[in-house]
């Protein structure tokens, strides 16, 4: 077998589904399998895998036990040669397997450790941490304090030596979207344990170019990523990314009070940015665009557009438009360039899912994504 996607799930029913339901496509033609991993959700999403995809491997733990205990159970299980961790609020392009399986990174390159993606977020931009540095105390202080703005000097944290069009070794991948060999993964002891959530990618990139290996950023695929869903950016998730870094830099490095120090002061912060990004009103909607090439009819109570080509669609930033594709009939590759091709403050987007009858979508990369049950 090629490939086992990796996917955990915490109670992101409907986000899940929409995951599964992408990566499926995108197995098409490959030897490969899903294994879906659920800590424990107090939604239905393991009646939903058993209801929609009953073929494929569902794993039920009886507790919450991370994210590396977790993704740790599924890779154990695995058969492929190699494995994608895949986070659940994430949508695949039919594509993305087979470019980065067949590119050269991954058929030339002896000492290959990592492979990233571009990924965006639920309005089509760009997410820098889809590559990264070593958070060391110096990169930590040009982070927290937003230097990397200023000038690419100070740019290491999200590995501004490359645009996000530019394939290149990195040092850091986000956990969102991993592809690695199985074999390699094990050799290292997968995520540790230890850490329960947020620096466990960092750490795993970096125990993989420890051994000598390379980490890839490779833009030629995109993911969306929409970020937000998975986890509540408040102060108990600042402190635990506080503690995960901690963490990270305590077992790699030696003790650094300036590292500490920076982290206390990055979290009052960070803490008063999210609060007051929190309180940004999302603008109404004045109209709807539907993109679909069969007699869809939703009832949305708002003035809707038909249309059945990408091309049919003209911009009007001046208007807040929410454009929704019918995923029956246009795949996920074309939502995805239509999305990075059209960004704008004024336009949102909802993918139609209707195995289940429902739009998901997330506006940014600090909403929480929606769900409308149709």
């Amino acid at each position: 077998m090629q490939l086992s996607v990796i996917i955990l799930n915490y109670n992101v029913r409907f986000f899940l589904e929409q995951c599964v339901f992408s990566v499926q496509k995108a197995l098409e033609g490959i030897d490969g399998e899903i294994i879906v991993i659920d800590n424990a959700s107090s939604d239905d999403s393991c009646e939903m895998m058993k209801t929609k995809f009953p073929f494929i491997k569902l794993i039920e733990n009886a507790a919450n036990l991370g994210f590396p205990k977790g993704n740790n159970i599924g890779v154990a299980q695995a058969k492929g040669e190699y494995i994608c961790i895949l986070n659940p609020d994430t949508v695949v392009a039919e594509d993305t397997f087979s470019k980065i399986l067949n590119s050269q990174l991954v058929t030339r390159n002896s000492q290959l450790g990592i492979i990233g993606c571009k990924l965006i977020d639920g309005a089509g931009n760009f997410l820098p941490e889809s590559k990264r540095g070593v958070p060391t105390p110096w990169v930590a202080f040009t982070k927290i304090f937003g230097l990397y703005k200023i000038s690419n000097y100070f740019g290491k944290y999200y590995a501004q030596h490359l645009s996000e069009n530019q394939t290149g070794e990195v040092d850091i991948l986000v956990g969102a979207f991993m592809v690695m060999k199985r074999e390699l993964y094990l050799d290292i002891g997968g995520f540790d344990e230890n850490c329960f959530m947020y620096s466990d990618d960092i750490d795993l990139s970096y125990m993989v170019k420890k051994l000598g290996n390379q980490n890839f950023y490779f833009h030629n695929t995109s993911v969306i990523h929409y970020k937000g869903e998975s986890t509540v950016r408040d102060e108990t998730y600042m402190n635990r990314f506080r503690e995960a870094m901690q963490f990270f830099y305590t077992k790699h490095f030696k003790k650094s009070c300036f590292f500490d120090f920076m982290m206390y002061i990055g979290s009052f912060i960070f803490s008063f940015l999210k609060k007051n990004q929190k309180k940004l009103q999302l603008h109404e909607i004045s109209e709807y665009v539907i993109f679909s090439k069969r007699n869809l009819k939703l009832d949305l109570n708002k003035t809707t557009t038909y249309l059945s080509d990408f091309n049919q669609f003209v911009n009007k930033p001046q208007k807040n438009i929410e454009i929704i594709f019918d995923t029956t009939t246009f795949n996920f590759n074309e939502i995805i360039t239509f999305m990075q091709l059209n960004k704008s403050n004024n336009i949102s987007y909802k993918n139609y899912i209707s195995s289940s009858n429902f739009l998901i979508g997330s506006n940014n990369s600090i909403d929480r994504g929606q769900i409308i049950l149709l």
